[in-house]
C-alpha cells in the first residue's frame, strides 16, 4: 500500500530526527567547514565513500574521528605510503604454531569508518585492493572472502599542492567515490574561534548521538523521498550535457570536455539529492537539491582537456556551466 505525502514526511521527520543533534555535536570539536561535514552525513545516509581535497589541518582527519564517536561506530585511520602493502591494508594469512595451520589475519580496514590518510601515496596495488573494498564490500584473503561490517565507509584525503612521490588514482577508483569535497580555509572568525578553543584546557569530548543501527535504518528511510519524473529527467540532463554538451545549447564546452561523467553519477546524483532533501526534513526532493549536489558528485567524474587546462577552466566551472544553463523543472 502507498503511504500518502503527509505519512512519508512523518516518517522522515522523525528518522532524521537525530541529524541536527549530529551536527550539533560535530560542531563541538570542528569550527565550521559545515560543507564539508554535511557531505559526510550525507555519505553515511546512503553508504557511498568520500574524496576530500585540501592542504593539511583543514579539520579533515579530525571530522573522520569524530564522525565515528558521534555515530558510536569503529574507525580506523590507514596512511597511505609509498611503501604501504595490499597485506597492510587488508589483512594476510598467518601461521598458527599450536595448530600447524594458516588463519585470516584481519587488517585494519575491517572498521565501519575507514580515513584512507594522502590515498594518492600508495601504489597501484594498494588501490587496487582498496578498489575491491569500497565496491563490493568484501575482502579477499587467501582463498576466503569476508564481508566488511556494515555500515562501511571510506574517506579519502589527498593533498592538491604537494604531489611529489604520488600516484594519480585510475579512473575505475576514483568514480567509486560518491562525492568529492574540496575543502578551504576557515574565515577569520572561525580561525579565531580554532585558537580559542586549542589555547583552552578543556578539550571538547564527542559524545554518541546515535547508533550504527540507528542510521542503517534511517538510510532505508532516505529511499522513501519521492524523486519525481520531472526531476529524474533533470538529473539524467545534467548528466549526459556532460557528455554531449552541444545538444544542450554549450558548444562552448565541447572542446573542454576529455569524457563527461559515468552513470555512477546519474545514480549518485539522485541518491545524495534524497539525502539532502532527508536531512531538510522532506519527503520530496527539489532542483535545488540536485544542484546543490552537483558539483561534487561530477566534479570528480569529468576529464577536462589540454585546451581547457590551458584556459583555466576546471571540471567544476564546467559542471557550474552546466547548472546555469538548463532549463529547471
Amino acid at each position: 500500500m502507498e503511504r500518502s505525502l503527509a505519512e512519508t514526511t512523518s516518517i522522515v521527520r522523525q528518522s532524521a530526527g537525530f541529524i541536527s543533534g549530529l551536527k550539533t555535536e560535530i560542531s563541538r570539536v570542528i569550527v565550521g567547514q559545515n560543507h564539508m561535514i554535511d557531505r559526510a552525513v550525507i555519505a553515511l545516509l546512503t553508504g557511498g565513500h568520500l574524496l576530500l581535497e585540501g592542504v593539511p589541518g583543514l579539520a579533515k582527519t579530525l571530522l573522520c574521528n569524530t564522525l565515528a564517536q558521534v555515530v558510536d561506530c569503529q574507525f580506523q585511520r590507514i596512511q597511505f605510503t609509498p611503501d604501504l602493502l595490499p597485506a597492510d591494508l587488508i589483512g594476510s594469512m598467518a601461521y598458527r604454531q599450536d595448530t600447524g595451520s594458516f588463519y585470516a589475519k584481519k587488517g585494519p580496514i575491517f572498521a565501519n569508518l575507514i580515513l584512507a590518510d594522502e590515498i594518492n601515496r600508495a601504489p597501484a596495488k594498494v588501490q587496487s585492493a582498496l578498489l575491491e573494498a569500497m565496491q563490493e564490500k568484501q575482502v579477499t584473503i587467501g582463498d576466503s572472502t569476508f564481508a566488511l561490517p556494515n555500515p562501511f565507509l571510506v574517506i579519502a584525503t589527498q593533498n592538491p599542492i604537494d604531489q611529489e612521490g604520488t600516484y594519480a588514482l585510475p579512473e575505475a577508483q576514483i568514480d567509486r567515490f560518491m562525492m568529492k569535497v574540496s575543502v578551504g580555509y576557515p574565515s577569520m572568525e572561525e580561525e579565531k574561534e580554532i585558537l580559542n578553543r586549542m589555547t583552552d584546557n578543556h578539550k571538547a569530548v564527542p559524545s554518541p548521538v546515535t547508533s550504527a543501527a540507528n542510521l542503517l535504518a534511517a538510510a532505508q528511510h532516505v529511499n522513501l523521498v519521492y524523486l519525481d519524473e520531472r526531476i529524474r529527467t533533470y538529473i539524467v540532463n545534467i548528466i549526459y550535457a556532460s557528455r554531449q554538451p552541444e545538444q544542450f545549447g554549450l558548444p562552448q564546452l565541447k572542446h573542454c570536455i576529455e569524457h563527461g561523467a559515468s552513470p555512477r553519477a546519474t545514480i549518485a546524483l539522485a541518491m545524495t539529492a534524497k539525502a539532502h532533501a532527508f536531512m531538510d526534513g522532506r519527503a520530496y526532493v527539489l532542483p535545488e537539491d540536485v544542484q546543490e549536489l552537483a558539483p561534487d558528485v561530477m566534479q570528480h567524474r569529468i576529464a577536462i582537456s589540454y585546451e581547457a587546462e590551458a584556459d583555466n577552466i576546471s571540471s567544476a566551472d564546467v559542471v557550474d556551466t552546466i547548472i546555469q544553463k538548463l532549463s529547471v523543472p
